[in-house]
C-alpha cells in the first residue's frame, strides 16, 4: 500500500469533531546534551532556527484540526515553561507527572480525563520533540486515522521509511481495512533491527517506521490496557475520578511503554490499523539527524558546515558538519563530518558517525555527580 496523502491538500485542514490532541512532552534528549539538558530538554529548544520550538511547532500544526482541545502531560519540573510557551492552551490542560513513567502513564492519564470529559472524543498522541515538514499532509493522514479510530481501531501512523535505519522500530502491514480506504491491519510491531535486516523491510514494501504516533477513543485504549494491565487501567481511571488520588496512585504506576503495554499485543489480537504517511518527519534523535535536517548533508567544504545560531561567531575552513556557537567565536578548520556545540558551561566535539554516542557522557555525569551539567 502506498502512503495516502502524499500530494499537498489544496485547502486548509478542517477541525475535527471531538478530536482531542495529546501531547507527551517529556524525556531529556541525551544524545543532543549539552543543547538538550534535564532542565532544559530538546522539545523546549528551537532546533531549526526558525523562531519556534518543538513543542510550539507540534502545538501548531495541530490546532487546526483539535482547535483548543489540548492536552499537554509534562514533568512538573517543566511545568512553567511548557505553559509559557503555549498561550493558546488552557494552564488547566497542561498536566504534571509527578515522576517519569514513560509513555503508557502519561498517554493513559489522558485518555483516562478525557474518557470522562467527553463520551464522543477520540485522542491523538504525538510526541512533542518531532519535526514534521509538511504539515498540510499531516494533517490529511491525522482526519483519515481519527475516522478509522471512531471504528473502535487503535491506529498508529506508519512512517514511510526513507532509508533502512536501524534507529528505529517498523511496524509491518497486513491486509487493506475494509471500509477505510487508505488504512490496513498492522500484522505485527517489530523492533529495531540491524542495518541488514531492515534494508529487507525497504526491499520488501510492507513496513513503516513506528513514529509513537497514536489515534483513539480514549476509552478503547483503556480498555485494551485493562486486557493485560487491569490493575493500572484501574488506578488511572481513579485518578481520572478523583485527582486527589494522583500522588498516592502515580509512583505505583508501571514503567512501560504504550507499545510494549498496549499496541504489540492488541496488534496480535488483531485490533491495531495503520495509516501509512509521508510528510517529512524527524525525530531528531541525535545531532547526525538533527545536521541532516539543517542541510548539512548537502554541504561540502566550500560552503562549510552548517550553522544552528548566529553564523558571524562561526570561522570555518575546508570542513563539513553541524556547529552550534553560543557567545563566542567558534573556529574549525580541516574537519569533515564534525559536530561542535558550544554552550557557556560545556563543549562538545565529535563526529557525526558517533552522534549515537554523546549520550555515554550524560552517563558518565551523572555517575560521577555532576548532575549540575545534565
Amino acid at each position: 500500500m502506498s502512503a495516502p496523502g502524499t500530494d499537498v491538500p489544496s485547502t486548509p485542514p478542517a477541525p475535527l469533531d471531538h478530536f482531542w490532541a495529546v501531547v507527551p512532552a517529556g524525556g531529556a534528549g541525551t544524545r543532543l546534551w549539552p543543547l538538550s539538558r534535564a532542565a532544559a530538554p530538546k522539545f523546549l529548544r528551537d532546533l531549526r532556527g526558525e523562531g519556534r520550538t518543538l513543542l510550539q511547532e507540534t502545538v501548531d500544526r495541530l490546532e487546526p484540526l483539535a482547535e483548543d482541545r489540548f492536552v499537554v502531560v509534562t514533568g512538573a519540573a517543566h511545568r512553567p515553561a511548557v505553559v509559557r510557551q503555549l498561550p493558546q492552551v488552557a494552564a488547566e490542560a497542561v498536566l504534571a507527572e509527578p515522576t517519569p513513567r514513560d509513555s503508557m502513564a502519561a498517554i493513559g492519564l489522558a485518555a483516562a480525563l478525557l474518557e470522562r470529559a467527553d463520551p464522543d472524543a477520540v485522542m491523538g498522541s504525538f510526541a512533542a520533540d518531532h519535526v514534521i515538514t509538511e504539515p498540510a499532509v499531516f494533517a490529511a493522514v491525522v482526519t483519515t486515522a481519527v475516522e478509522v479510530a471512531r471504528d473502535g481501531w487503535l491506529v498508529t501512523i506508519g512512517i514511510e521509511p526513507t532509508h533502512p535505519s536501524s534507529a528505529f522500530g517498523y511496524v509491518q502491514q497486513g491486509e487493506d481495512l475494509e471500509g477505510h480506504p487508505g488504512a490496513a491491519r498492522v500484522a505485527s510491531f517489530v523492533e529495531k533491527p540491524s542495518p541488514e535486516v531492515a534494508a529487507g523491510y525497504l526491499a520488501s514494501g510492507g513496513y513503516r517506521w513506528n513514529a509513537g504516533m497514536f489515534v483513539v477513543r480514549p476509552g478503547v485504549l483503556l480498555d485494551l490496557l485493562a486486557q493485560w494491565h487491569p490493575q493500572f487501567a484501574a488506578d488511572l481511571r481513579a485518578i481520572a475520578a478523583d485527582g486527589s488520588r494522583l500522588e498516592e496512585l502515580w509512583p505505583g504506576l508501571p514503567r512501560i511503554a504504550v507499545d510494549h503495554a498496549v499496541a504489540e499485543p492488541a496488534a496480535a489480537a488483531g485490533r491495531v490499523a495503520t495509516v501509512p504517511a509521508g510528510f517529512g518527519w524527524e525525530d531528531v534523535g541525535d545531532f547526525d539527524s538533527l545536521a541532516a535536517l539543517l542541510g548539512a548533508d548537502g554541504a561540502d567544504a566550500a560552503t562549510g558546515p552548517v550553522v544552528l545560531g548566529d553564523a558571524s561567531l562561526v570561522e570555518a575552513v575546508d570542513s563539513t558538519g553541524l556547529v552550534v556557537p553560543s557567545g563566542r567565536l567558534v573556529a574549525v578548520v580541516g574537519l569533515d563530518d564534525v559536530v561542535v556545540v558550544d554552550t557557556p558551561d560545556a563543549l562538545l566535539v565529535t563526529t557525526r558517525a558517533r552522534a549515537q554516542e554523546v549520550k555515554a557522557v550524560v552517563a558518565a555525569l551523572t555517575e560521577s555527580g555532576r548532575t549540575r551539567l545534565t
